[in-house]
């Protein structure tokens, strides 16, 4: 009787099976959230994605089903990046099979890029399946950015594809969940949605987690500069060296930089470090797990934000500038559009590509600490305040809750934000009290070079 109540309340839950092809999860953080919530709310999710290095094919952790192959061979020119997507695709689609024979699913979420699991969304539909688009990027505009305007008949050609693929995943999807207004407003006047099929759904910290940890105490530790996020070709975490480079000639030596993260570009970036001679300053950590980013981006002083404007970046939400924010960081980023929008006041922003404005910026802070002080509160203050996953979480959940044939509200918590105590992570590290103001001003001011007030 027990056994039988247990699977009739299984079967009532939705299963939902989410897409995603450029990261691993729980690498990916927007999903891995994403995740957590719907299983809150009662709803069974599977994931399918890449393995990263070391991850088993099968997996389940905190009750999401994780499905993984192999990634593809690293891609090199149009003929790669074409057999990169058809393997991923079919990796993809077979193991949806295996999903499936599992428990049915009743939604299908494709997290782009690429803009390709629209056919795949059709071709479950006869079962009943309904699709949600999570668009993460402009693939388009991810063209122009690294090729720029195409003038010949190949580049118009390929142009014209990726603008058919972000059509037909539009045509395809039942609703379209957009990382910001921009994004909006792009699915409905390009994607010819009707505006209430269409969702913002910001890639917000939790900022109940995501806060700063008590650091060590190093009186002699330099100036930390920050970078987390991928390396690839529009991520400009090349000028971050010629930042670098440009202290070491000012005689900064002061200064250290830990940048965090992996990508196509990671190697290169790497022997442009050693012929810059810049191997004692700046250090490549590779792919981090969320321990050891908590602990370096409470250790640091200033984060990073080197994605130059471009028709993509000055479009998308840069998730490293909340993650910074989210622990008190004061950061220096190019002028875009869309990190305005998320730093709003708590950022200082240099013109795109001015290597010397940039670096006059990372000085400015690094010789005024009551700078960096209001910079730090104000940026925790906004991201835990307006920028935080929970008013997020509520708008994601409610297109699901719609789609099943809820009220569309969703269930998050809606009551005013406010600091949780002090406490300790699951490593039993120590958090910084934010309710304590006179110990945040302390931290974002010494960043671990003494000892925290009460100590």
């Amino acid at each position: 009787m027990e056994q039988s109540v247990r699977a009739t309340r299984q079967a009532a839950r939705p299963h939902v099976l989410i897409i995603v092809q450029n990261l691993p999860v729980p690498f990916d953080r927007r999903v891995w959230l994403e995740c957590r919530e719907l299983v809150s709310h009662g709803y069974e999710v599977s994931v399918i994605c890449p393995a990263g290095p070391g991850d088993p094919v099968r997996q389940v952790i905190d009750g999401v089903h994780l499905y993984k192959y192999a990634p593809p061979p690293q891609a090199e020119g149009l003929p790669g990046y074409a057999l990169e997507f058809v393997y991923c695709w079919l990796r993809t689609a077979i193991l949806s099979i295996a999903v499936r024979a599992r428990r049915p699913f009743t939604i299908l979420q494709a997290c782009n890029p690429p803009d390709t699991y629209w056919l795949l969304a059709r071709l479950w539909r006869p079962a009943g399946v309904r699709f949600i688009f999570d668009h993460h990027d402009l693939n388009p505009e991810l063209y122009l950015s690294r090729f720029g305007q195409p003038t010949g008949a190949k580049g118009k050609a390929l142009y014209r594809g990726l603008l058919w693929l972000e059509r037909m995943t539009f045509r395809a999807a039942d609703r379209v969940i957009s990382t910001n207004e921009s994004y909006r407003r792009i699915a409905i006047e390009r994607g010819g949605l009707a505006p209430h099929l269409v969702t913002v759904v910001r890639s917000g910290p939790d900022t109940h987690a995501m806060r700063p940890l008590r650091v060590e105490a190093t009186g002699d530790k330099p100036h930390e500069l920050v970078y987390l996020g991928i390396m690839g070709p529009q991520d400009g975490v090349d000028q971050l060296l010629l930042v670098m480079d440009e202290l070491r000639r000012r005689g900064r030596r002061d200064v250290q930089a830990t940048l965090m993260g992996f990508g196509d570009c990671l190697e290169d970036l790497r022997r442009q470090c050693t012929d810059m001679g810049l191997d004692p300053w700046v250090t490549f950590t590779g792919r981090v797990d969320r321990d050891e980013i908590a602990t370096r981006l409470s250790a640091a002083d200033i984060g990073l934000g080197p994605d130059l404007k471009t028709p993509l970046n000055d479009l998308s939400t840069m998730n490293k500038t909340m993650e910074y924010m989210a622990y008190g960081l004061p950061s220096v980023a190019f002028d875009l559009v869309e990190t305005r929008v998320s730093g709003s006041d708590a950022v200082l922003y240099v013109p795109s590509g001015d290597i010397i404005a940039f670096a006059d910026a990372v000085e400015r802070l690094l010789d005024d600490p009551d700078l960096r002080v209001e910079l730090g509160l104000r940026a925790r203050h906004r991201v835990a305040s307006e920028l935080d996953w929970r008013p997020q979480a509520r708008a994601y959940i409610g297109v699901y809750d719609e789609l099943v044939g809820g009220s569309g509200t969703g269930g998050a918590d809606d009551t005013p934000f406010t600091e949780p105590p002090a406490g300790v992570d699951k490593a039993g590290r120590p958090y910084v009290d934010l309710r304590d103001d006179a110990e945040v001003r302390h931290f974002i001011a010494s960043r671990g070079r003494g000892a925290l007030r009460g100590e």
